[in-house]
């Protein structure tokens, strides 16, 4: 049975693939640009699994179909602390990441066989498809790094496929040097490389512009991922997908996971905590209720007991699990890294966009005053509460601004850990710092263009002003109640006796505006003209 399941997902699976198989032609290409390399986070690759006796190979993150079945028995691991590596349980089968259409297929849409509800498993396809339509061209312009994401942030081996990257990319651009775009835990794995390959990093790299980035950790995520595991669908979508139990395990053995832990010698606004509601009597037999607050490093302790207990059956065998020390202390040896990284030169530009508006889990809380938590080991079980920051959902807001670089900028979006990657606010304002756009005056920090043209002319007690300004709006969708082709003109006229110094003047002001229609890039024009009158006396 289990047999003739298999060879049916695998028939669908090929069936959505031929359904959404689609050639595009791309009808604009701009050979000015320099060379962009998009890097994504955590989960942000696909995965393959290949079977060192067949060389047959199977896709196991992301798929949809018989996706908890084949992410245990291909992709659980565990970590050598001799190698810092995690190694696959199934020895015969080793994890790579294809490299098609220059990269960007693997991270791009991470399961290319869905078609209903495809939105959930798109990565950087939003923003691969807009810098298209800005002129960028695969494989000459635009390019991707997918990496095993398990793996530390400064495994050799990620790092020297990294190095390899970048050359072929400059290679491949006649020379041009590169603009990284990362995204989450991206942005650890190349500021480890800046730090560990400052060389080949000056060498190749022009611009880095890190979006969503936990440089000093994403503590509320990573604890809930530790002692309850992790989903990456919401609703109806978990039951195709990947289990948070079966997630879990796999995180347990990933140093990428550990790195992702507070960072310890960052001054937090608020400190993030994890939280026990605890019972414990006494030697009389009383009981006490008492809630019990555990900072970064006291944290570990809960970690280590709640999950002594943990494992998994493998092949009929039972697998312990634990909290790893070893991956922790490894992950310690990260952090500082990241802590002390610096850009190579000035010549060197860094751009930071961060998440803002969203609660963020921060502090995470088990048991309570009424249903205290006698054991340790039963915290896994338990459904966890929060303390909520301003962040971007997965990552604090400090956090992701906590860079410790010399950055040329650093914006706040509103918008969600994921969904910031196909944000139009966001798109503007990366063609803008990529000079993508040709528009010196844009400002990303409030999205809209003044061309400063006041004037003022005085004559006989007559005070003459007039303004003509000129600005380009980014249309919300979702709550735009004007639609794509409609023009709007209007104007405003206001007067006002003043009184004071000895006399009084008059004063009327004249403002006509007029907004264009949407055009092909979501933006309006938006004109304004202004005129003052004032006379005294």
């Amino acid at each position: 049975m289990a047999v003739l399941l298999e060879d049916i997902v695998k028939s669908i699976e090929q069936l959505l693939k031929l359904i959404s198989n689609k050639t595009q032609e791309q009808s604009y290409v701009d050979p000015t640009l320099d060379p962009v390399l998009f890097v994504p986070g955590i989960a942000g690759s696909i995965l393959n699994a290949v079977d060192s006796k067949t060389g047959n190979t199977e896709r196991v993150w992301v798929r949809i179909l018989g996706a908890d079945h084949e992410f245990r028995d291909k992709l659980w691991s565990h970590f050598d602390p001799a190698t810092g590596r995690s190694e696959t349980v199934d020895a015969d089968t080793h994890i790579e990441v294809p490299q098609d259409r220059h990269g960007l297929y693997a991270i791009d849409t991470l399961d290319p066989d869905m078609v209903i509800g495809s939105d959930c498993v798109y990565y950087f396809h939003d923003m691969i498809v807009e810098f298209i339509n800005w002129g960028y061209q695969e494989g000459t312009t635009l390019f991707g790094f997918g990496y095993v994401f398990r793996q530390s942030n400064r495994f050799q081996g990620t790092l020297d496929r990294l190095a390899s990257k970048l050359e072929s990319v400059y290679t491949a651009s006649g020379g041009k040097k590169i603009n990284i775009i990362s995204h989450s835990m991206g942005g650890l794995l190349i500021k480890c490389f800046m730090s560990l390959h400052s060389d080949i990093f000056e060498k190749y790299v022009k611009n880095w512009i890190a979006i969503a980035a936990p440089f000093r950790g994403a503590p509320g995520y990573v604890t809930s991922a530790f002692l309850n595991g992790s989903s990456f669908v919401e609703g109806w979508k978990q039951n195709f997908f990947i289990s948070k139990w079966s997630m879990q395990q796999l995180l347990l053995e990933c140093p990428s996971i550990y790195e992702l832990m507070a960072c310890l010698d960052f001054k937090w606004e608020n400190v993030p905590l994890v939280e026990i509601w605890r019972q414990k009597s006494d030697d009389d037999g009383n009981t006490t209720v008492t809630l019990e607050s555990y900072p970064p490093v006291e944290a570990i302790q809960i970690f280590t007991e709640a999950l002594s207990i943990n494992k998994v059956c493998y092949n009929g065998a039972d697998v312990a699990v634990p909290f790893n020390i070893e991956i922790l202390k490894w992950a310690n040896e990260t952090r500082k890294l990241l802590s002390s990284a610096q850009l190579p030169n000035e010549e060197i530009k860094f751009y930071n966009i961060y998440g803002t508006n969203n609660k963020t889990p921060h502090c995470v809380c088990y048991g309570s005053e009424n249903a205290p938590v006698t054991d340790l080991r039963a915290v896994p079980t338990l459904q966890a509460k929060y303390v909520y920051v301003d962040g971007d959902g997965t990552v604090p807001a400090e956090s992701a601004k906590g860079d410790g670089l010399r950055a040329e900028a650093r914006v706040g979006v509103s918008g969600d850990h994921r969904g910031i990657l196909c944000d139009r606010h966001v798109f503007r304002i990366v063609k803008h710092w990529l000079k993508a756009d040709h528009d010196p005056f844009y400002n990303p920090l409030n999205d809209y263009v003044v061309l400063p043209s006041a004037a003022i002319e005085m004559e006989r007690g007559l005070k003459v002003s007039y303004a003509r300004e000129e600005w380009d709006i980014i249309t919300d969708e979702e709550n735009n109640n004007m639609g794509k082709d409609v023009v709007l003109v209007g104007s405003i006229d206001v007067a006002a006796r003043i009184a004071g110094g000895g006399g009084e003047s008059m004063e009327e002001a004249h403002a006509s505006f007029k907004v264009e229609q949407e055009n092909e890039e979501g933006k309006r024009h938006v004109e304004l003209n202004v005129v003052s009158i004032s006379t005294t006396a």
